[in-house]
């Protein structure tokens, strides 16, 4: 059960391609994290591996057939995307939004309550999402990806605006569904997380993959120095992986 890209190319034009040529593999079960510098094309990779943005050369292809051969429906019940921003246009309820993501799911795997529990969100249901905080927004929309009942999740920043206890929570649940079967993948800036967590990394820069692997592979001082320059050290402690410390 795979979701892979072959020789991708996506941007705004040929001129303006933010994703080059790429080439990646994702499997089912994996608990993946996209990690790298602003503007290095990890949502527009992330959108062209949802199927919301068309790439100009290359293809995905989700378990071996063609992304783009699948209808919206279709593509929404393997694949549950939730991007950057969200910004509520409807005075939709916690459970509202969180049943409309049910309602995608096959018929009769719906789970709302499940969803609300799982993120710490049942509190929440009567609330509306336009009066809720960033980060309790963002838990109720991840309830609501998660009621899709899909087989890939692709968070694109999940725990931005999140608390600590929140960010923790989530990437430990991200490692739950994983052990469960399905497959994800996670953009994130917090680099210690994503190393604590994640069974693999892709370090992106510059629309490129500069490393792939574990974590203990990818955040070495070569591959994060290449990338980030010397704003960090890491340390390390015997068998642990390293830690990224601001210098």
């Amino acid at each position: 059960m795979t979701l892979t890209a072959h020789s991708l190319c996506a941007g705004f034009s040929e001129r303006e391609r933010v994703v080059d040529q790429l080439d990646l593999r994702l499997e089912r079960g994996r608990f993946t994290c996209l990690v790298g510098p602003n503007g290095a094309g990890k949502s527009t990779l992330m959108r062209c591996l949802a199927g919301v943005h068309h790439p100009e050369a290359g293809e995905v292809l989700l378990e071996e057939a063609p992304l783009s051969a699948l209808t919206p429906l279709q593509r929404a019940r393997k694949l549950g995307y939730l991007p950057q921003d969200v910004q509520p246009h409807f005075a939709f309820t916690v459970e509202e939004a969180v049943e409309l993501g049910a309602r995608v799911a096959t018929p009769g795997k719906a789970d709302t309550e499940h969803a609300l529990r799982r993120m710490d969100a049942e509190h929440l249901r009567e609330r509306s999402l336009q009066h809720l905080s960033g980060g309790e927004r963002k838990r109720a929309l991840i309830a609501s990806v998660l009621a899709q009942q899909p087989d890939w999740l692709l968070l694109d920043e999940p725990t931005a605006m999140l608390d600590l206890d929140h960010q923790v929570g989530l990437f430990k649940l991200l490692r739950t569904v994983c052990a469960e079967g399905l497959g994800v993948l996670c953009i994130t800036h917090d680099l210690n997380l994503a190393g604590r967590f994640a069974d693999h990394l892709l370090l992106l820069n510059r629309g490129a993959l500069i490393a792939t692997g574990t974590p203990r592979e990818v955040l070495t001082q070569e591959h994060l120095q290449q990338v980030f320059g010397d704003c960090f050290h890491l340390r390390a402690d015997g068998q642990e992986t390293p830690v990224v410390v601001p210098q």
